[in-house]
C-alpha cells in the first residue's frame, strides 16, 4: 500500500531538494529505534505493509523514534546537497496512526564549514504546529535567505513519513558569459518543470535529475494517445544561455519510446516574465515559441546527442518547450550551453 499525495500549486512549481538522490542527507538524530533517518527523505511515497516487522518492532517507512519517558522532545538534522531558498515544506505523517508526533517545527540554518551548525545559527522557517495521523501537512514559507541545513523537531517523540522541503537551490556555480558548456537545465542549477499537457506515469521532475534513470518509473510518461497531435513538457533553465547541445535518453523506455522529439524555447524578459505564474498564459505563448531543435527520430533504451549544427542557434534561451511525437516516455533530458548573465 502505498500513499497517494498531492502537491499544491505554491509547492508544484520548485523542486523537492531534501532529497538524497540530490546530495541530501540526515546527518543527525536524537534517536532512530524503530525507524531509520534515511527513510525521512527518500523519494518515493511512503508505504505500508500491515504484516512486515524487523528487530525492533512493526516496520515503518519513515523516521521513528522510540517512546520517550524523560521529558524534552526528539529532533534530526538534514543537510541539503547545497544552498537553497525554501518556499514549501511538506510533514508527511503517511501510516503514522497511534505514533505520530503531536508537533513539529522546521528551521534552517546556512553553515559552509566543518561540522554542525550550532544552535543560535538556525532560524524558524515552520512554526511549531500541530501534526495529525496519517495526513500530509503542508506551509507556505517566507524566507529569500538560503540555507544549507535543516532542523526538523517533533514533540515529543514518534514518527514521520517523509519530509519534503520544496525551493530554489542558489549553490549552483553562476557561470559568467563566454565560459564553457555546462548543463543549464539541471536541477541542481535551478531548472525546473513549469507544466505538461500529461504525466500519466512517472513523475515530470527526475528528467532534470543529474543521474542515470534507475527503471522505467523514473522518468516522464504519457498515456497511449488516441487521436492527433503529440505530447509536450515546458522546463525553465537555471540560468539563460545560448544552447549547444541536447541530450534525450530514452534509457528503459523499450516498447514506450516517442517516435521523435522535437523542441522550441524564447528568452523570457521585462513584462513576459509573469508567463512563469500563469500556466495557462504560459502554455499559450509556447505555440509561437520558435523552433531550437526540428524534429529527431528516437529510439529505444539509449542516449541520443543533438549537436551545436542540429540546433538552431536561435540565441539566448530561458525556456524550451521539449516536444514527443505522438506520446510516450524518456528518462532524461539535458540542455547544454553557455550561461549569460541575466541583464
Amino acid at each position: 500500500m502505498q500513499a497517494v499525495r498531492e502537491v499544491p500549486d505554491f509547492a508544484a512549481r520548485y523542486a523537492n531538494l531534501a532529497n538524497a538522490r540530490l546530495g541530501a542527507a540526515v546527518v543527525s538524530v536524537t534517536d532512530e529505534f524503530f525507524g531509520a533517518r534515511d527513510r525521512l527523505i527518500r523519494i518515493e511515497e511512503p508505504s505500508f505493509d500491515p504484516d512486515l516487522y524487523d528487530d525492533h518492532g512493526k516496520y515503518m517507512d519513515g523516521w521513528e523514534s522510540r517512546r520517550r519517558r524523560d521529558g524534552g522532545n526528539d529532533h534530526a538534522i538534514i543537510r541539503l546537497g547545497g544552498a537553497t531558498i525554501v518556499r514549501a515544506v511538506n510533514i508527511d505523517t503517511a501510516f503514522f496512526t497511534g505514533n505520530f508526533p503531536h508537533a513539529a517545527s522546521l528551521q534552517g540554518a546556512y553553515h559552509t564549514g566543518e561540522g554542525l551548525p550550532a544552535d543560535s545559527d538556525y532560524r524558524p522557517l515552520v512554526a511549531m504546529s500541530r501534526l495529525g495521523p496519517d495526513a500530509a501537512h503542508w506551509f507556505e514559507v517566507a524566507d529569500d535567505q538560503p540555507v544549507t541545513h535543516l532542523r526538523l523537531d517533533m514533540y515529543p517523540d514518534g514518527g514521520i513519513a517523509r519530509l519534503r522541503v520544496h525551493g530554489i537551490p542558489v549553490s549552483a556555480p553562476g557561470a559568467a558569459s563566454g565560459t564553457a558548456s555546462e548543463e543549464l537545465s539541471s536541477i541542481l542549477r535551478g531548472g525546473r518543470i513549469l507544466g505538461y499537457n500529461d504525466s500519466h506515469y512517472g513523475n515530470p521532475e527526475v528528467i532534470l535529475y543529474p543521474d542515470k534513470g534507475l527503471d522505467m518509473g523514473d522518468g516522464w510518461e504519457t498515456r497511449r494517445r488516441r487521436e492527433p497531435g503529440f505530447d509536450w513538457i515546458i522546463v525553465a533553465l537555471g540560468q539563460t544561455g545560448t544552447l549547444d547541445s541536447v541530450l534525450v535518453d530514452t534509457a528503459h523506455y523499450k516498447g514506450n519510446f516517442p517516435a521523435s522529439c522535437s523542441m522550441n524555447g524564447r528568452l523570457l524578459e521585462g513584462a513576459d516574465l509573469a508567463l512563469l505564474d500563469n500556466p495557462d498564459a504560459l502554455k499559450a505563448d509556447s505555440q509561437f515559441w520558435p523552433e531550437i531543435l526540428p524534429s529527431q527520430p528516437l529510439s529505444a533504451d539509449a542516449e541520443h546527442s543533438f549537436d551545436a549544427s542540429q540546433l538552431s542557434g536561435a540565441g539566448p534561451v530561458s525556456v524550451v518547450r521539449f516536444n514527443i511525437v505522438p506520446d510516450g516516455g524518456i528518462s532524461r533530458l539535458k540542455l547544454f550551453g553557455k550561461a549569460v548573465s541575466a541583464g
